[in-house]
């Protein structure tokens, strides 16, 4: 009984972690693409183009991290799309740090330790069965 209270906690925290990255994401994203005079960071002026991608690869995250695995379609894409997000922090790192603010990367590690702990719940520990698998 106690195993299966925890496997059913652990499934819970990685729906969590899931939902809070997707709508940081969703955030983020919009924000670069709707709003980026709003934000307060210098290197937003410098790359209005990088800007512009880094806003659509979020909104991407944010929609591949919950949508496939709540619609039950593909649910795999969820572990794609956080293998995607942890790339896409370590490029932010990388940024950040070529341009000598490695003071600022700890959200940066932050989010990518929580996409990695997404892609081991949805990939190897509690991943999500498809709605109709006819030819099971």
């Amino acid at each position: 009984m106690a195993i299966q209270k925890r496997s059913k906690a652990l499934n819970i925290s990685v729906w969590v972690v899931q939902i809070l990255l997707s709508l940081t994401f969703l955030y983020a994203g919009f924000m670069k693409l709707f709003l980026p005079e709003d934000l307060p960071w210098l290197w937003i002026q410098e790359n209005t183009e990088l800007v512009w991608i880094s806003g659509v690869v979020d909104m991407l995250a944010g929609l591949g991290l919950t949508l496939p695995s709540l619609l039950r379609i593909l649910p795999k894409l969820t572990v794609y799309a956080a293998f995607g997000s942890m790339v896409l922090m370590l490029s932010a790192i990388l940024f950040h740090v070529l341009r000598g603010e490695g003071d600022q990367i700890g959200f940066n590690v932050f989010i990518f330790i929580c996409a990695a702990f997404v892609v081991w719940g949805r990939g190897k520990k509690y991943p999500i069965e498809l709605a109709n698998r006819p030819f099971k």
